[in-house]
């Protein structure tokens, strides 16, 4: 039976953009986008995980909004259940630690990367959340 691994994500806004993030070449999935964030460890909410993998991965910090989905993956090296919410910076901008990009990117746009398999569901979802 593959592992099962437990991730969250954010999806950071401003305005009508939304923040990606590249994968770099020593990540799993080397230059395929997603949300910032990472596994939830043992005793922590998936609002804790975000907050913790916001200030590891980007050295920002994020207030944790709408709770938008949560999808179920199979890769290679296991099952990766992913859960997303809408969050919105505080204070310092998003730096760069282990990606190899991050950039803004206008909703509607979001379909023009290549998005790692199992942020399809989500970035389909906000995609229609910001057609209104």
């Amino acid at each position: 039976m593959k592992k099962r691994i437990n991730v969250v994500g954010a999806v950071l806004t401003r305005g009508k953009t939304i923040l990606a993030a590249q994968r770099s070449s020593t990540m799993s999935l080397p230059g395929m986008w997603e949300f910032p964030g990472g596994k939830i460890e043992l005793n922590e909410t998936p609002e804790q995980a975000l907050l913790r993998e916001l200030e590891e991965e980007l050295l920002c910090s994020a207030e944790i909004g709408e709770f938008i989905e949560t999808t179920e993956h199979e890769y290679d090296f296991g099952i990766v259940i992913l859960t997303t919410y809408y969050c919105s910076l505080i204070g310092d901008e998003p730096r760069l630690t282990e990606h190899s990009e991050i950039r803004w990117v206008d909703a509607a746009e979001l379909d023009q990367l290549e998005w790692a398999p199992a942020d399809i569901p989500a970035v389909e979802r906000v995609m229609k959340d910001f057609q209104g």
